[in-house]
């Protein structure tokens, strides 16, 4: 299973996640549980929705993003 969630996507997904379950324990309703989803995928880097669609937010490497050697 490769990762297909970047950092900052990653991040966004643990904080909603966990304010969705803090709402849950504190009364909120019911639904709020599915901040389940969120963190969990952010903890493991993977979204299976992202990969049915193709999307990934990951930053790869590239030679392309270093500077050319001279001399």
């Amino acid at each position: 299973m490769t990762r297909n969630i970047g950092t900052v996507d990653r991040g966004v997904r643990a904080l909603v996640g966990v304010a969705l379950i803090v709402w849950a324990l504190a009364g909120g309703p019911v639904w709020a549980w599915i901040g389940v989803v969120p963190l969990a995928t952010a903890l493991v880097g993977f979204c299976p929705a992202y990969a049915l669609f193709g999307l990934n937010t990951c930053s790869t490497k590239s030679d392309t993003q270093h500077p050319a050697k001279t001399g």
